[in-house]
């Protein structure tokens, strides 16, 4: 068994993970539930500040052609995020030979693990540790712990400031920033205030004609049409579209973050 949504509503998303049957909180999801009698037989809810009931502390399952690592963290993630995966054929088709990606924010890896799997270098960059781990293990998983991937745990900003120094440029990059962070050293990241210098230092390490710069994020009031404003003042020359990341289900199709995208 993989992912699916099976239903949202009510301020909740009742989600299939393998053999188990999750309710999480879905601020977004203000519409009634179509299918109100699966909701009753949910293995687990997650309540904040309350641990998971119910749950093993880790099981792995098949998702498009990969494979993860499931853990339920106590702040309500399981380490996928099935909304981003429309973006990696989008992706791979933009990069017509093997190329060298940056992926910044990259957390457990899913997008990661695509490029490297279509034969593609990537440098996977996290300030958290035990991001990086949990990358790892899904990149053993699926038997890529030898792909050419850099696993780097480092702030976003000071790791672009000395890549722009070293004068490496890299043919792609994706980005998925927080809403709020912290770096490996105790860096305070607020997306309001950092997005736009973090989209010029981005520019600096990208080659001259980029395969494509992926922003994508799950901040409230950051619209797709914010993200695309910002994209086209950093990058005039590509060609930049944007939009709302669903999750596709049989009810209703769940919108959870958006992205911007742009492409020579």
């Amino acid at each position: 068994m993989t992912y699916s949504l099976l239903d949202s509503g009510n301020e909740q998303k009742l989600e299939q993970f393998g053999e188990y049957t999750l309710v999480r909180p879905c601020p977004q999801a203000l519409w009634k539930p179509q299918l109100p009698k699966l909701w009753n037989a949910a293995n687990a809810t997650f309540e904040r500040g309350k641990p998971w009931k119910g749950l093993p502390k880790s099981w792995n399952i098949p998702f498009k052609t990969l494979t993860f690592k499931i853990i339920p963290t106590d702040f309500g993630h399981l380490g996928l995020f099935p909304e981003h995966a429309e973006q990696w054929s989008w992706m791979d088709s933009k990069l017509s030979q093997p190329a060298d990606v940056l992926n910044l924010f990259a957390y457990s890896g899913a997008a990661t693990l695509y490029l490297a799997k279509q034969g593609h270098t990537v440098c996977h960059l996290d300030a958290a540790k035990g991001m990086i781990d949990w990358a790892r293990d899904n990149a053993k998983l699926n038997q890529l712990e030898k792909a050419p991937i850099r696993w780097i745990v480092d702030d976003a900003l000071k790791f672009l400031r000395r890549e722009i120094k070293r004068k490496r440029q890299y043919d792609a990059l994706l980005l998925d920033p927080p809403s709020f962070g912290r770096g490996s050293q105790g860096q305070v990241f607020k997306i309001e205030r950092d997005l736009p210098e973090l989209l010029s230092l981005c520019k600096q390490v990208l080659k001259p004609t980029p395969a494509f710069i992926l922003l994508t994020c799950h901040t409230p009031g950051l619209t797709p049409q914010v993200l695309q404003h910002l994209l086209q003042d950093h990058f005039p020359t590509l060609t930049i579209e944007s939009g709302e990341m669903l999750i596709p289900s049989a009810t209703r199709p769940l919108p959870t973050g958006c992205y911007t995208r742009g492409c020579v």
